[in-house]
């Protein structure tokens, strides 16, 4: 049976999160956005000021049984360039605080939790990391980032919390934020649009593979894990299922912009280039879900949101 209710999206002004609160509006459920602060863009849902990380588990406990929603959608993450103490603080205490919170309710949402490849760490380039791979986090990031997945993990399996995890691939697609290679790349490219110049675009070495899934395509997942009530505990990975070099999405990026551009690549590069690629059998056995929308599609739709006003989508030969 599907949850009753309202959806409350934890982080739902973020890149994922903004991309769930609509894939549930457009099935006519009611969303509620959770954050830590209002967004500055216009917003559709109604908003509550929750920050987790700072609110008592029974404070959050009240605030939760004042807005019994059917379903709960857990975004919360953080962005790169913290110490390991704001990355514990930002991605791993409060999902953490959600969980106790979630486990002493009167009623029984159904909890979406969305962890990250990165909780994987580093694997040998060729493989496929799935329910059969014992994640090794190696960055603050990714430790953060599995405690979450494992502290919403035991609930779930003791009973506690109905509900489930799905794993993101890395994200692309309309909305991404500037931090993102993608955002970086674009910030450069949009600022020569229109200029008789070419751009040069500093990053560090593009020597990586990994697996990347449309932005859109992930909140369906979330829809699909939100509606499959007969799965609970179990931890399901989201991507394409293949691996590219992510120099592919750069040059696929300055080709739809129009613009000459000259990439630098600063730094050494590894000796065993970072690889990542998911095993979404799962996704699409459990949950009927499977990526529709294409890289090119990402990265496309991606340039016509950001691009200067005005100009129009211009693809060079």
């Amino acid at each position: 049976m599907a949850p009753e209710g309202s959806v409350l999206v934890l982080g739902g002004h973020g890149f994922v999160g903004r991309h769930v609160c609509a894939a549930f509006a457009q099935r006519g459920r009611r969303v509620i956005v959770a954050g830590r602060r209002p967004s500055p863009r216009p917003s559709q849902y109604p908003f509550v000021r929750m920050d987790l990380a700072m609110l008592s588990a029974a404070e959050l406990t009240a605030e939760l049984e004042r807005l019994r929603p059917g379903i709960v959608i857990n975004t919360v993450g953080s962005i790169w360039g913290r110490s390991a103490e704001e990355m514990w603080a930002a991605a791993a205490l409060p999902t953490q605080r959600l969980i106790s919170a979630l486990s002493s309710l009167s009623f029984r949402p159904r909890l979406v939790h969305l962890g990250s490849v990165l909780e994987y760490g580093h694997v040998a380039p060729g493989t496929t990391v799935g329910p059969h791979t014992v994640p090794r986090p190696d960055t603050a990031y990714g430790r953060a980032k599995l405690a979450a997945t494992e502290t919403a993990v035991r609930a779930m399996r003791s009973g506690a919390v109905d509900g489930m995890v799905l794993r993101l691939a890395n994200i692309a697609g309309p909305g991404a934020p500037a931090i993102s290679l993608l955002g970086q790349v674009a910030e450069r490219l949009a600022a020569c649009v229109g200029r008789d110049e070419v751009a040069e675009v500093r990053l560090s070495p593009l020597s990586a593979y990994r697996d990347y899934v449309d932005v859109r395509d992930a909140a369906e997942a979330v829809i699909a894990a939100a509606f499959a009530t007969e799965h609970v505990g179990v931890i399901v990975d989201i991507g394409r299922g293949e691996a590219i070099p992510v120099r592919s999405l750069v040059d696929l990026l300055i080709k739809l912009s129009g613009v000459p551009a000259r990439v630098v690549e600063q730094g050494s590069k590894p000796l065993v280039p970072d690889w990542l690629q998911l095993d979404i059998r799962p996704a699409m056995r459990l949950l009927g879900w499977r990526p529709r929308r294409t890289i090119a599609e990402s990265v496309r739709d991606y340039w016509a949101d950001v691009r200067p006003s005005g100009v129009q989508q211009q693809t060079r030969a």
